[in-house]
């Protein structure tokens, strides 16, 4: 603790007595000050202790101590030492009340005590103060250093919270809540979600104060060294930190900072790894794949995972999107969401950005879950693996949803589509990522952002013909029909949809039609002497079923 006018009455050396401000005593003393100006305001800066021989002043005289007195306090000074026997042989009664009147106290300094010796008292007792400052902050260095590298960011926590006397929480990249010291802090943390994605839209390193509850200063301040935090942290406490605290804060945040920024080449080193695995994955050699995979991503390989494929491309045409439906399976969180904007926004720091983001909201999601998560660039794409039905694979669907909505309106500059295979192993690995592209594929004709691989196989082959080519290929086949039809000789076009779809019974076919059976088939005589092809061709009916479905027809 700062020297405090208390400390210095108590200061068996310098025999001060109070006259007046008792109750004012414990106000931290920044400096010991002598001045003999009539108006020493001017040169205060606030919190000093200011002595005085009353060598210029009339102390006597109430209405000029009266002022004189009200503008020390006003300007921040928190005490007056007076010399007795100097000037005066006791503290005038009118600097007495004066001093009582504003609350300022008043100290009697005795004839055998200088000046200068309570100048030293005060310089040592700040000295001996910050000296402490910094002891407790080494201290408090180390033990946060050693709950870091034993306990993770969770024993870090503990240690800071009871540093500052407060609580304190840490937020991931898409500013959720990872862990909070103590337990109850996790309700005030959660509420501070709207001022931590406002701290992240700030170039790092950024902090803020923000209002609490009546009890509650709370420091913000982002974690990381990109222009992107990669986390923040929240330290909340009932006054405002002190030399030792701050110290313990910095090094906190220091520590943060080495914990949740990996280095370049580590994370280098890390991809080389996890492409080398896929490598091995996609040529058929699992056992190879795991024992490259170690503790890294070897708990992957033992689970059901999703192969994903994700490209950035253009936006799709407009009307595309907005009547394209969604196969996310939950709606978006406030992380995901903040993400998103930063990728339609131009926020980021890297190009392709919806592509940084998706690995952003992947591996946030997976870090919480404690799941392993396979993030590998792969020519213009990135290849995923996810645990089937895990919080990777969930946050992929969020991420999607929101993007999907944001297609509507046309607010996003690049366009993200994923493809998600069916749930495999380490043994079909390379089937699984065909299938990932196959869906990849779909979703980039659909107008979809993300299309799982069931979503291809359980539903209908029609919506891929959507193609222009195929409906030009359609139009081809069917029209000299349709101009046979439009001279009224005929309607060829319905009687071989009818034909068709009762799989060439005539009379199920004639009766839908409602003529005889003789009439339908003449007309189905003409379809093939028009076309010049036989509709005992299972592909000409195929191509002729596909033709209608693709035109209306």
């Amino acid at each position: 603790m700062p020297p405090t006018l208390a400390s210095l009455v108590h200061h068996s050396a310098l025999k001060l007595t109070v006259r007046a401000g008792e109750g004012h005593l414990d106000t931290p003393v920044r400096w010991a000050h002598v001045s003999e100006l009539a108006d020493p305001v001017p040169y205060m800066e606030g919190g000093e202790l200011l002595l005085i021989t009353a060598l210029k002043l009339d102390a006597e005289d109430p209405e000029e101590m009266r002022r004189y007195v009200k503008r020390l306090a006003g300007a921040g000074v928190v005490g007056l030492g007076f010399a007795v026997g100097v000037n005066y042989d006791d503290v005038p009664e009118a600097l007495v009340k004066a001093a009582k009147d504003e609350g300022l106290p008043l100290l009697a300094v005795p004839p055998r005590t200088p000046f200068i010796a309570i100048s030293k008292a005060v310089s040592a007792a700040i000295a001996a103060d910050q000296y402490r400052a910094v002891t407790s902050g080494f201290a408090a260095q180390r033990e946060l250093t050693k709950q870091a590298l034993s306990e993770g960011p969770e024993g870090l926590l503990a240690v800071l919270a009871a540093q500052v006397d407060g609580w304190a929480a840490l937020y991931d990249a898409s500013g959720a809540v990872v862990a909070t010291a103590p337990e109850w802090a996790g309700r005030r943390a959660a509420r501070l979600t709207a001022d931590v994605e406002r701290l992240r839209e700030r170039p790092a390193p950024a902090s803020a104060v923000v209002a609490g509850g009546a009890d509650d200063r709370i420091e913000l301040h982002s974690i990381g060294t990109g222009r992107r935090a990669r986390a923040a942290l929240a330290v909340g406490t009932a006054a405002t930190l002190g030399t030792a605290e701050r110290y313990a804060l910095h090094s906190a945040i220091a520590l943060l900072t080495l914990t949740t920024e990996r280095s370049r080449a580590l994370y280098a080193a890390e991809q080389r790894i996890g492409a080398a695995v896929l490598r091995m994955l996609l040529a058929g050699e699992p056992d190879h794949a795991r024992a490259v995979a170690g503790d890294l991503y070897g708990a992957l390989l033992d689970a059901p995972f999703r192969m994903v494929a994700a490209e950035a491309g253009a936006p799709p045409p407009t009307g595309v999107a907005a009547a394209a439906g969604t196969s996310a399976r939950t709606s978006a969180g406030t992380g995901t969401a903040l993400l998103l904007a930063e990728a339609v926004t131009g926020a980021g720091d890297a190009p392709g950005e919806p592509l940084s983001v998706l690995t952003d909201v992947v591996e946030s999601a997976a870090a919480r879950a404690g799941e392993a998560v396979l993030v590998v660039p792969h020519g213009e794409r990135t290849v995923l693996l996810v645990v089937d039905g895990g919080a990777a694979a969930e946050a992929c669907g969020q991420y999607a949803e929101v993007l999907e909505a944001t297609r509507a309106d046309g607010s996003a500059e690049d366009e993200l589509v994923i493809g998600f295979s069916a749930p495999s192993g380490p043994i079909a690995a390379a089937t699984a990522f065909k299938q990932a592209e196959q869906a990849l594929s779909v979703a980039r004709r659909r107008g979809r952002v993300l299309v799982e691989h069931e979503d291809v196989v359980a539903g209908s082959v029609l919506p891929l013909l959507g193609n222009d080519a195929v409906r030009a290929f359609a139009d081809g086949l069917l029209r000299a029909l349709r101009d046979h039809d439009a001279t009224g000789r005929g309607d060829l076009v319905a009687s071989l949809r009818a034909w068709l779809s009762r799989h060439g019974q005539w009379d199920a076919a004639a009766m839908d039609l409602g003529v005889h059976r003789h009439t339908l088939r003449y007309r189905m005589r003409r379809v093939e002497e028009i076309l010049g092809r036989s509709l005992d061709d299972p592909d000409v009916r195929m191509e002729l079923w596909l033709a209608l479905k693709a035109t209306g027809g």
